[in-house]
């Protein structure tokens, strides 16, 4: 098998349960659940209007503006997938536009995180499949490889695997390895929990913020008249 240009072609994929149970809560909870720790970095931004992205990882690995192995990874993927490409940040040339957009659409992608850019930007605010990207630019890619699908990719200080949930909402996009998943359920649930406890006591006008002078006198903080 060839390194840097090789297709996996089975891997196992975040249960769908996993899937629906996160799909539900804030990316910014998840994110305080793994300490902060994940995420693909602020510079992947939605590029469709509304929504919630949320499915198993379908891992991409390509030469910077060049879309073959993004085309082959549109025609294998399972509904419900998410096309997450390392395409090494490059804008010079984009991605994918209109054409594969629609064409993953009918295959039934959940969406994609790109890291690279796209174009065509109206078509992805008008179809709305929830699309992180890097950029928008009119220059087209190149279909030549090389490239990977199905193996562990890297997107900023996100290692993601095939199969390993990726969730994402306008705070930004981040992945869930799938052996972590269901210890990261339960602590953001519980953080959700705590936040919209904290939201019903500011809005009733009962929220202590005692803490706040307390940091302050334990940070050392002097006060002057």
């Amino acid at each position: 098998m060839a390194y840097g240009f090789r297709i996996k072609q089975s891997w196992t994929r975040i249960d769908a349960r996993m899937v629906g149970a996160f799909r539900e809560l804030p990316v910014a909870n998840v994110s305080d659940a793994m300490q902060r720790l994940p995420g693909f970095g602020p510079d992947f931004r939605p590029m469709h209007r509304t929504g919630v992205l949320a499915g198993p990882a379908l891992t991409v690995r390509t030469r910077p503006g060049d879309n073959l192995m993004l085309h082959k990874a549109i025609d294998m993927a399972e509904p419900g997938d998410v096309i997450v490409v390392d395409a090494g940040g490059d804008l010079t040339n984009s991605l994918m536009g209109e054409l594969m957009l629609a064409h993953a659409i009918r295959r039934g992608v959940a969406g994609f995180v790109l890291g690279g850019a796209i174009r065509d930007a109206e078509a992805f605010l008008a179809r709305n499949l929830p699309v992180y990207a890097q950029g928008i630019t009119h220059r087209g890619p190149y279909r030549t490889g090389p490239g990977e699908i199905g193996f562990p990719i890297r997107l900023g200080a996100a290692l993601v695997a095939p199969g390993d949930l990726v969730l994402g909402d306008f705070d930004g996009v981040l992945s869930v390895p799938t052996d972590r998943a269901e210890q990261v359920l339960t602590a953001t649930r519980a953080k959700n929990t705590a936040e919209q406890k904290q939201m019903a006591a500011t809005e009733a006008g009962t929220l202590d913020r005692a803490w706040v002078d307390q940091a302050l006198r334990e940070s050392g903080c002097e006060y002057l008249d």
